[in-house]
């Protein structure tokens, strides 16, 4: 995220930080596109939710999950708790914080080639015991609802251009959920647990060898949940992603935004997500 987070003033992330035992002044570093990021010594690396995408309890749960698995598996790069025991910790009424160790080495970005040592990273984590209370990776897009009553009815946009385009492709919409629907009833059976999002932008490369980062989507679910993202293949968990990724930006489009970068970024994937279906 290129801007700083609206509504998240400076010492209410300084006072998050204390509650982990970090006094250092937190510098912002503009990566990844969804949560907000700062680094302090390059000892701590932050990530700040925003609470009105990414629901409180959900993020404790996957958070707790993922400090679980590092018990197990090298690779997790998993949260540190605070004073209290938390790995996540509320800001204020609309941010929530967790704090990570900061990882030497260097990440790639979205949609570069992934390792293939990353391959070998999920079968192990696949195979892995599922701590108690993994939760379980939704197969049908979160915002499904909202998101089919917004093509029979539109309605008002904050974005008017982002409406033009969405109205312009309702029955390409209409259709990937049909599709969608008939794609999720040939899912295998199987349910172990998935990263998530192991595209290369989560994989870093360190002296001590590939890490995994970003456990906010862990989940029970089939394996090529994970797989398609790094050589396999799938027309459900491709598909799906296209269209959660609109259901998000619709969201973000519809809603009071400033007009910033970030706000240029969201209009142009979800523009390119929507030509793309």
């Amino acid at each position: 995220m290129r801007d700083l987070p609206a509504g998240l003033p400076g010492h209410d992330l300084r006072a998050g930080l204390a509650r982990f035992g970090i006094t250092g002044p937190p510098v912002y570093a503009p990566v990844g596109f969804g949560d907000y990021h700062w680094t302090v010594y390059d000892r701590w690396f932050t990530s700040v939710s925003d609470l009105t995408a990414k629901p409180l309890a959900g993020l404790r749960q996957a958070m707790e999950t993922a400090a679980s698995l590092a018990e197990q598996l090298p690779f997790v790069v998993a949260p540190v708790r605070s004073d209290d025991g938390e790995t996540v910790v509320l800001l204020n009424d609309r941010y929530a914080l967790s704090v990570f160790p900061y990882v030497m080495g260097k990440a790639g970005s979205f949609g570069d080639p992934v390792h293939p040592g990353v391959s070998e990273l999920l079968t192990a984590l696949h195979r892995c015991e599922p701590p108690a209370d993994t939760p379980v990776a939704p197969i049908d897009v979160p915002a499904r609802a909202a998101l089919t009553a917004l093509l029979d009815e539109p309605g008002e946009w904050f974005s008017d251009q982002a409406r033009e385009v969405f109205v312009a492709h309702t029955e390409i919409l209409h259709a990937a959920l049909t599709e969608l629907d008939l794609l999720a009833g040939q899912l295998p059976d199987e349910r172990v647990v998935t990263h998530g999002e192991p595209h290369a932008g989560n994989v870093i490369h360190s002296p001590q060898g590939l890490c995994l980062i970003d456990w906010d989507t862990v989940g029970l679910a089939p394996p090529e949940r994970d797989h398609w993202l790094v050589g396999g293949y799938s027309a459900f968990y491709s598909l799906r992603r296209a269209v959660n990724d609109i259901a998000d930006f619709t969201q973000k489009l519809r809603a009071p935004h400033e007009q910033s970068r970030d706000a240029e970024l969201t209009l142009h994937y979800f523009t390119e997500t929507l030509t793309n279906l």
